[in-house]
């Protein structure tokens, strides 16, 4: 038996992975689920945690900060996220596994197993690079990303990036606006999805916006900075955005030319 802990913000994701492990992985022990890092490193404090199953995109400390904290108790983590580009930063942080949810039962007790076998060999140097090159050759076939998993609050909504036209900002929550003029509202900043949306098709033109260029149809000072696009919707474009936005235009334009 080992000492597990489940840090995800969504409540879904925490009692989905709950139930996963208690049904299908018989050595191991959940001591404690957490919202937030800071409810994860109380736990760490008051616990012999030997694996941490880790959300990345968390609302005010995202995961990775919590790597420091783990190392020092000597804690394995196994990170757990919808978003295939956090990938690379995955295996830069040492993890001992990376999981897409939602996650896949098969792949879920492989890495029980993994855990299993290297929960007591703490940091060595040989077997902290086994573990890099293992992790790096089970990500070399990942493509870049192309589809979203959104959390609904019953599950997840799979979306492919290329139905997506804008996503709007509506104070903690964001509203991604679809070709089938179908809105998924889900709990998550918008900047989580800036910083994962692939940059030569998404861009933020404003503090509430960001815009799938295969969908923009003009762009105009007329009415003031705004975008059309090609379900004809009109976004504002902030000032200090536009000189950026005018750029990537002008890269998307050629990179879509030379396909």
């Amino acid at each position: 038996m080992f000492n597990v802990i489940i840090v995800d913000d969504e409540e879904f994701a925490r009692s989905s992975l709950y139930f996963l492990l208690q049904e299908n992985c018989e050595n191991v022990h959940i001591c404690g689920i957490a919202k937030s890092v800071d409810e994860a490193r109380e736990l760490l404090a008051l616990h012999e945690v030997d694996l941490i199953f880790l959300d990345i995109a968390m609302p005010g400390k995202n995961g990775f900060e919590l790597i420091p904290d783990a190392k020092q108790s000597n804690t394995q983590v196994v990170f757990t996220t919808a978003y295939d580009q956090y990938a690379l930063k995955a295996i830069k942080a040492n993890a001992l596994d990376y999981l897409l949810k939602p996650i896949d039962i098969d792949e879920l007790k492989e890495t029980v197993e993994k855990a299993s076998r290297l929960i007591r060999l703490f940091d060595q140097e040989s077997d902290r690079n086994e573990r890099l090159k293992n992790l790096a050759i089970n990500l070399a076939d990942r493509s870049e990303i192309r589809k979203l998993s959104l959390p609904n609050g019953q599950g997840y909504t799979l979306i492919d990036l290329n139905e997506i036209i804008h996503i709007e900002a509506d104070s903690n929550y964001s509203i991604f606006h679809l070709d089938n003029r179908e809105k998924i509202t889900v709990s998550k900043v918008l900047k989580d999805y800036e910083e994962i949306l692939p940059e030569n098709q998404f861009i933020r033109i404003h503090k509430s916006s960001i815009v799938n260029l295969n969908y923009l149809k003009e762009y105009n000072s007329k009415n003031g900075l705004e975008v059309l696009l090609k379900n004809g919707e009109k976004i504002a474009v902030s000032r200090r955005r536009a000189s950026i936005f005018a750029e990537k235009v002008k890269q998307y334009t050629n990179f879509t030319s030379d396909k």
